[in-house]
């Protein structure tokens, strides 16, 4: 009886979930839905990037590709060992707009990256600044409509959610059930809500008036987090300014990882942050992960009678719907939440356990101390 009325629960708790994701999700906007003005203001693209090969040229060609007459794009060179300053020296012969600092040494008490966006901030003078990742693709007309937007609805802060798509099919699927868990966690369409807790923060895409960044206090105030991007987002709504979010679509998207173990080890440096360090909240949330998203659907079908295997089915079957309809995911990814709710709740501990053993993280060949990372030392 008891497994009964636990999958009872469980059951109407995830299918009000799936419901209020869908009518959620419908409520953010779209930027190619946006119309673009005249007279948009000053507006600087600060990338940082540290040993990107890889990804670096297509990205960057995408960004000087973008249609915004009155924009400078600022490359801050995060100390990079491999071909990254010379693919940077390429197309600075031919964008000379391109701005390019270096960086040679890491000040003491910042993380590589937050530090590398905190110069090129500094190297800007504009109005506007977009903090983007190196591995971003932008659609030409992606900046003008977001920006058109941001000053048609006098916003502070604009994140773009953006598509996120990967050349294995699996890690897809896990990404569509790590997006569902972010988007429970963030509530980003309640952003724009003056009075509410939630906020948004998007590493691919944060979109911040000048003035508004200084407010928030810049990364100064979050120069040893690991989650900077969600921090930003977190300290500009705290800061009392206005925050919206629109949906990237193919405007703004990239290839976040390549595989399920690139994943894993990406989750690595802060997966323990988002507990903010905290041993019993990241346990606490591996159980949740366990209690709501693993576990049930394969218990039901295997070990319940009759009429829990139907509620599983049911279950099942809003899970179906939900990933039918909310691109860029397929039906298919509901059959895998299961697994992807044990791989989430794996990535956690082990991020946990391992940054507890050494004491600290490792990112971009640098060691931070948990003393360090939670403001002691």
């Amino acid at each position: 009886m008891l497994f009964f009325y636990c999958s009872l629960i469980i059951s109407l708790i995830t299918i009000a979930i799936n419901i209020y994701l869908f009518v959620s999700f419908r409520k953010i906007r779209s930027v190619n839905e946006q119309p673009i003005i005249k007279d948009l203001p000053p507006a600087a693209i600060i990338i940082a990037v540290r040993n990107e090969e890889e990804d670096l040229a297509k990205a960057l060609q995408s960004v000087c590709n973008i249609n915004y007459s009155n924009s400078r794009i600022i490359v801050v060179n995060d100390r990079s060992t491999d071909r990254t300053a010379d693919i940077l020296r390429d197309f600075k012969v031919k964008y000379p707009q391109l701005t390019i600092t270096t960086v040679t040494t890491l000040p003491e008490g910042w993380l590589g990256k937050n530090n590398a966006l905190y110069q090129g901030y500094l190297s800007s003078n504009e109005e506007w600044m977009l903090f983007t990742d190196a591995d971003v693709v932008f659609h030409p007309d992606a900046l003008s409509k977001a920006l058109s937007y941001a000053v048609v609805n006098k916003v502070d802060h604009l994140a773009i959610l953006p598509k996120v798509v990967s050349r294995s099919a699996i890690l897809n699927s896990v990404l569509a059930t790590f997006t569902v868990m972010l988007l429970l966690h963030l509530r980003p369409w309640d952003a724009k809500k003056a009075r509410s807790k939630a906020y948004v923060g998007i590493g691919a895409f944060n979109l911040v008036r000048r003035d508004a960044y200084e407010k928030a206090g810049t990364h100064a105030l979050i120069k040893l987090r690991p989650d900077d991007d969600l921090q930003l987002g977190f300290k500009i709504k705290s800061a009392g300014l206005r925050q919206h979010v629109l949906i990237g679509n193919e405007y703004v998207s990239l290839e976040w990882y390549k595989n399920l173990g690139q994943l894993a080890n990406g989750l690595l440096k802060n997966s323990f942050s988002v507990a903010n360090y905290n041993t019993v909240r990241s346990v606490a949330n591996c159980a949740l992960m366990l209690i709501f998203v693993a576990l049930p659907m394969p218990l039901m079908f295997v070990f319940g009678s009759a009429t829990i295997r139907i509620m599983a089915g049911v279950v099942l079957l809003t899970h179906v719907v939900y990933m039918a309809v909310i691109p860029p995911n397929k039906w298919w990814y509901a059959l895998v939440i299961p697994f992807a709710g044990f791989f989430m709740a794996y990535t956690t501990l082990r991020a946990t356990y391992i940054t507890l053993k050494q004491g600290g993280i490792y990112w971009r060949d640098s060691f931070y101390s948990l003393a360090m990372l939670k403001g002691e030392a």
